[in-house]
């Protein structure tokens, strides 16, 4: 079988670059082929590529991949040429030209849409004139004419309903599956916190993620800066491109005179990320909304307790079981949540085993790679 995935396929991107790399590997175990396509801007830095995979770059068209999400003449023109030869197409995300350039050449393959989370209510109000706007000219039809949705969990499933009005018969819940073995050996403790000269008698608060408002970080921000009034022994790392709120993080920052506690790291990757991960006490993500947040399996994958929202795409796996700090999407709320994890080290022990354990049983990447290789085999044979 040959697979095509098209998404902006960068570091800057995130959880679904890191989620096409992890199942990318175990596809190719089965033997089948897998391309990338993705459509990119001069300068961006592309994510690493599976050995036998292979990664097709398309440059962003100037000033009208502005205007409308990610859009592509060589994208376009690339399909147009080969789109014949894949037996399945995986379309990662909506509201961008990649996920509509499919469905405008005259072909019959199979194709995924994956929705990673973007029909959330936050998402959608998030530029709504412009999703109105594509809702009016193409987006409901075209997941009516996908061969497949695969969405993360009920909550999204809960989405989509609303959205179209009726549930399609063509959706699947297969949700988004972590490397574990990636894991399982991470630097030596001490590693990142002598590379950014964070003191050793200090606890190491995580943020990992985009600069993005929709991450919570105008909740994480007053609420560290109120816990740490009362419990200067904390420092937060934010480590992330930005996306739209450096600006204000850096004046909250100055402002509350936080220089001391609160430190910008940029995006991390590779080794640096995992010894992060490796000497953080906390790892908070406070989002109001997320597909299925890869970002907190890694940290619990790694054995880091964290403190989230229910909105990070597996909330009801939390719950069932009890393996995370759930926080309310308020600045209060948040302050609790750091007093309640930061102050009792016997709690952080137990949610992180817990989460361990949940990731474990059930998103493998070896299972869920699988069962998504299956629903592909399925929409093939009914074409």
């Amino acid at each position: 079988m040959r697979i095509l995935n098209i998404c902006a396929y960068t570091w800057a991107i995130g959880g679904p670059a890191r989620i096409i790399y992890d199942h990318t590997t175990e596809v190719l175990k089965y033997g089948h082929q897998v391309d990338i396509l993705s459509p990119m801007t001069p300068g961006e830095k592309s994510y690493p590529v599976p050995e036998g995979a292979r990664l097709i770059e398309c440059k962003r068209t100037p000033f009208l991949s502005k205007v409308y999400r990610e859009f592509s003449l060589e994208l376009y023109a690339y399909l147009k040429k080969n789109i014949h030869l894949y037996d399945v197409i995986q379309i990662h995300g909506i509201w961008h030209f990649g996920s509509l350039a499919p469905f405008l050449i005259d072909n019959h393959v199979p194709k995924v849409i994956t929705i990673h989370g973007l029909l959330d209510r936050w998402a959608i109000r998030h530029s709504q004139w412009k999703k109105q706007l594509v809702t009016l000219l193409y987006q409901k039809n075209l997941l009516g004419k996908a061969d497949l949705i695969q969405i993360n969990n009920t909550d999204e499933e809960e989405d989509v309903i609303q959205y179209l009005g009726y549930r399609p018969r063509n959706m699947v819940i297969v949700p988004n599956g972590m490397k574990m073995a990636d894991y399982t050996n991470l630097p030596p403790k001490g590693t990142f916190r002598s590379q950014f000269k964070v003191p050793a008698d200090k606890k190491l608060l995580l943020f990992m993620g985009r600069l993005n408002i929709k991450k919570g970080l105008d909740l994480l921000l007053p609420a560290f800066a109120e816990y740490n009034r009362q419990h200067p022994d904390t420092i937060l790392i934010l480590a992330g491109p930005d996306d739209g709120y450096q600006d204000k993080t850096e004046a909250f920052i100055r402002e509350n005179g936080m220089e001391s506690y609160i430190r910008m790291v940029g995006m991390l990757t590779d080794k640096v990320k995992k010894a992060a991960l490796a000497d953080a006490d906390l790892f908070a993500l406070p989002s109001y909304s997320e597909g299925f947040s890869i970002a907190v399996l890694e940290a619990m994958t790694a054995g880091v307790p964290t403190l989230v929202s229910d909105r990070i795409g597996f909330g009801d796996y939390l719950r069932q079981y009890d393996s995370a700090c759930i926080t309310p999407l308020t600045v209060e709320g948040v302050t609790q949540g750091l007093q309640k994890t930061l102050q009792n080290s016997s709690y952080r022990a137990e949610i992180a085993e817990k989460a361990f354990n949940m990731v474990k049983e059930n998103f493998d990447i070896q299972v869920v790679a699988k069962r998504l290789l299956d629903e592909y085999v399925k929409i093939s044979k009914a074409k």
